[in-house]
Order: C-alpha cells, then sequence, then structure tokens
C-alpha cells in the first residue's frame, strides 16, 4: 500500500507544478519583471513607454522580434540582474551600456558571466551587431581598462555616431605635426603669376 501512496502522490504534485507554470506573455509581465524576460514562444521582452490619457508616462511590457535560441519562459532573477549590473527600468534593447566601463566591468564579472546565460547571451549579440566579439572585450578589460573601451568606441562608431577613435583619445600625447614646406614648384609658379602681372 505505501509503495501505491508515492507514485500517487509525484503524480498529483506534479499535476500542480503543471498548474502553476503558466505561458509567458511579455504584454502580460508587469514592468518591473519586463526587461530581460524572455516569452514561452522564445522572444525577448522590452519595456516601452506610452502615454496614457492624461500625458502621463506609463510602461508597458511587449514582445519584440528578437528571439533567443535555446530559451524560452525565463523571467530574470533579481540575482542575475544585480550581478550582470543591469536596470529592470532600461526602455528597450540596446548596446549603448557596453560603453560604460562600470556596466562592462560587472558583465565580464564571473559572478555574470559564470551563472547569468541570459543576459550574457543579450550582451553577446548585441556586442556581435557593432562588430565586437564580446569575450575579447572581456579579456581586453582584464588586462588594459581604458584601452578596451576606446577600441569598444571606435570599432561601433557607425552605431554610436562620430565617436573618438583610438588614435583621438591618445591625441595629445603625441608631438605636434610640423609645419608644411612650400614646394619649389609651387614657389616657381607663384613667380611666374608675379612676373605675369
Amino acid at each position: 500500500m505505501a509503495s501505491f501512496k508515492l507514485p500517487f502522490f509525484l503524480f498529483i504534485s506534479s499535476l500542480f507544478l503543471h498548474a502553476s507554470l503558466a505561458e509567458v506573455v511579455c504584454e502580460d509581465l508587469p514592468p518591473d519583471v519586463c526587461a530581460f524576460s524572455i516569452s514561452s514562444s522564445g522572444k525577448r521582452c522590452l519595456l516601452e513607454t506610452t502615454l496614457d490619457k492624461n500625458d502621463e508616462v506609463e510602461y508597458q511590457c511587449r514582445t519584440s522580434e528578437v528571439m533567443v535560441e535555446r530559451m524560452a519562459e525565463h523571467i530574470e532573477s533579481d540575482e542575475c540582474v544585480s550581478a550582470c549590473g543591469v536596470d529592470r527600468n532600461d526602455v528597450g534593447i540596446s548596446s549603448d551600456a557596453l560603453l560604460e566601463p562600470e556596466f562592462t566591468n560587472k558583465l565580464c564579472s564571473p559572478a555574470c558571466s559564470h551563472n547569468c546565460p541570459n543576459i550574457v547571451d543579450l550582451f553577446f549579440n548585441l556586442a556581435a551587431g557593432e562588430g565586437v566579439f564580446l569575450p575579447e572585450l572581456c579579456e581586453a578589460l582584464r588586462i588594459n581598462p581604458r584601452r578596451s573601451m576606446a577600441e569598444f568606441i571606435s570599432s561601433s562608431g557607425e552605431a554610436f555616431g562620430p565617436g573618438p577613435s583610438e588614435a583621438e583619445l591618445f591625441e595629445e600625447e603625441a608631438p605636434a605635426p610640423a609645419p608644411a614646406i612650400e614646394s619649389e614648384s609651387e614657389s616657381d609658379s607663384d613667380s611666374d603669376s608675379d612676373s605675369l602681372e
């Protein structure tokens, strides 16, 4: 009789487990858990702002067109949000945060990079869209933080607008260029034009 009770108990508990796991629909998520979540269809959720009838800003969770491979029905944990330095109030999906050394340090830290595959995958793809390989950026950041950020800015200049290149960042250290020397052909042509007058 005891052997019958255990399988029956497991069957009943599995029913409760399936009933408690509802489908994740971005539009049904509250704004405070929207960012960095993934719907049941495998699409990323993103936080957007809209104006209500009183012209006040309100936040809504929407389904993006960004698909995530091998991950669905995921609501990011508070531990990963904290470890990776992301903000649940971030509106939209952007690579701009990668330009901030403090954020990139947290993203590259073992607490984030080894434990939070969802956030790492998101920023890996955002960095790749800017022509940057995130593991190389993290490695460069460990070796020389200023230089790695300069390289990222210069490699992603088209996406972020005209940012300073690495050469421009270190331009102050370069000696001033020598004054231009007028060539003989230019001086001859000037004297010819003087003689014509």
